[in-house]
């Protein structure tokens, strides 16, 4: 036991010397301070939709909120969606202008139709945070995942969109932040490619141009 004992008394008196001592970052230039992607060359929502429609997603562009709304209301009648669960404020309005009646359980719902935080245009992401109203499960535990989003919520890289989180939350920053990337996939079967094992197996993304 004293051999046990003096073996962690080494231990800690080591770890206490080293945080008394903390030695300099070897590159200071490299935590952070400055871009590892060049600047985009085309528009940011050119590149958002190439990369989202290359991991699975259906991307769908609209110049008003009026275009956005005949767009969505035709998915809804092409597919069937009678269970559509919805719960921002800020989208019920939409929906009501469809005559959509938003399905109260999500556990059973067809499809969520959500809102986001940001669009990351290089990896063709959609951040969203618990701070939403829809909360952390809505674009994970429904079969399909509608996001409506604006072209002012664009940014180029997940770095912008973490600076403007932070902005944004400066008081209270987010319990749960994440960046959905298209479908649910995964190939741990047989290097399989399979999609909507661990989420949504379909994923669109309304971008509209304008609100109005």
């Amino acid at each position: 036991m004293a051999t046990v004992t003096t073996a962690k008394e080494n231990i800690l008196k080591r770890i206490r010397k080293a945080l008394a001592n903390p030695v300099p970052l070897p590159f200071p230039n490299s935590e952070g301070t400055s871009n590892v992607y060049k600047p985009a060359e085309d528009d940011d929502a050119i590149i958002f939709a190439e990369e989202f429609t290359k991991l699975q997603g259906k991307f769908v562009y609209c110049v008003n909120e009026a275009e956005m709304l005949a767009q969505l209301a035709t998915l809804i009648n092409q597919q069937g969606f009678t269970k559509i669960y919805c719960k921002e404020t800020s989208l019920l309005p939409l929906l009501q202008q469809l005559s959509v009646q938003p399905f109260e359980d999500l556990a059973n719902c067809e499809v969520s139709i959500t809102g986001c935080e940001y669009l990351v245009a290089r990896t063709g992401s959609m951040v969203l945070s618990a701070a939403q109203q829809q909360g952390r499960t809505s674009s994970v535990y429904a079969p399909i995942h509608i996001c409506i989003a604006y072209n002012s919520q664009l940014v180029f890289d997940i770095k912008d969109a973490l600076v403007f989180l932070k902005e944004k939350y400066s008081e209270a920053f987010p319990s749960f932040v994440t960046f959905a990337t298209g479908p649910s996939r995964t190939a741990d079967i047989e290097k399989t490619l399979v999609t909507g094992v661990h989420g949504p197996k379909e994923v669109y993304c309304f971008l509209v141009e304008n609100h109005s």
